[in-house]
């Protein structure tokens, strides 16, 4: 009766446990899948102040040479890219990489200090504008699918392709140039575009269409591309604020810095289609 009684307690035991495995595996899984959700990313595409090579009107020699990232106006100036980024109090430069991939000069990534957001930052030769803006629209498209790591290999960033968020600065190369073909949308990946460059909304509309993203901020006029604008805007981006409301955080900014009146920075810098 003894053995009985023994026998009969192992088995409750054993279907106890029976039913509690899955119930911790299932917590365990939830538990890695909240744990290796991946952070938020923008790619951002900068095609380098080229006075020779881009359509523009000719800035300072030291500003406008496109193979000098380091003094180059949307980069390595006061209000670029590089700089205006590590010099903010909300993003830190964890990384910077020396010519990535031809045609790219140098790769700086940035950490946001209080979220779990990454921008990776690209600065194109001047002379290859024509490529910074087929690889931004691509990427805008969901082809170019990459990833880069960062923290020693623990965290993979969603670049390309990859990135919910891609941005071009610079010159508006369409003004200059025509693509024969644009890059058609791969998946039904919701992606936003943010174009700062000269009457981008004019420009950038078709090939932005073709390619599937939605813009979230560009321009109906002549505008200086500096890196105040996008740093704006991506503060809205953070929060999670709606398109609007980061449109009117950009628009403050360029007129902040600009000195153009609110009112035309808003005419300026526009949302949606």
């Amino acid at each position: 009766m003894e053995d009985r009684r023994s026998i009969l307690a192992m088995w409750n035991n054993k279907r106890t446990m029976i039913c509690i495995v899955p119930v911790l595996l299932s917590l365990f899984l939830s538990y890695e899948t909240v744990a290796q959700v991946a952070p938020r990313v923008v790619h951002v595409f900068v095609a380098l102040c080229d006075n020779e090579n881009q359509g523009i009107i000719p800035v300072p020699k030291i500003l406008g040479n496109g193979t000098d990232p380091d003094n180059n106006l949307y980069w390595g100036a006061l209000y670029g890219v590089k700089t205006h980024f590590r010099q903010s109090q909300e993003w830190k430069l964890i990384s910077t990489i020396q010519n990535p991939r031809e045609n790219i000069m140098e790769r700086c990534i940035f950490k946001h200090r209080t979220d779990d957001a990454y921008l990776v930052a690209d600065a194109y030769k001047g002379s290859e504008i024509k490529q910074t803006v087929v690889d931004f629209l691509t990427s805008a498209s969901g082809g170019n699918q990459e990833t880069v790591r960062v923290d020693n290999g623990k965290i993979a960033l969603a670049i390309g392709g990859n990135a919910r968020l891609v941005a071009y600065i610079g010159h508006d190369g369409l003004m200059d140039f025509q693509l024969d073909t644009y890059p058609k949308r791969v998946d039904t990946v919701k992606r936003d575009a943010i174009i700062l460059a000269c009457m981008s909304k004019s420009y950038f509309t078709e090939p932005l269409q073709a390619a599937g993203a939605t813009p979230l901020l560009w321009t109906t006029g002549l505008m200086a591309p500096e890196a105040y604008t996008l740093k704006s805007a991506l503060d809205g981006w953070i929060l999670h604020e709606s398109d609007e409301e980061i449109r009117l955080r950009a628009a403050e900014a360029y007129h902040k810095y600009q000195k153009c009146g609110l009112r035309a920075a808003k005419n300026l810098l526009v949302t949606g289609w």
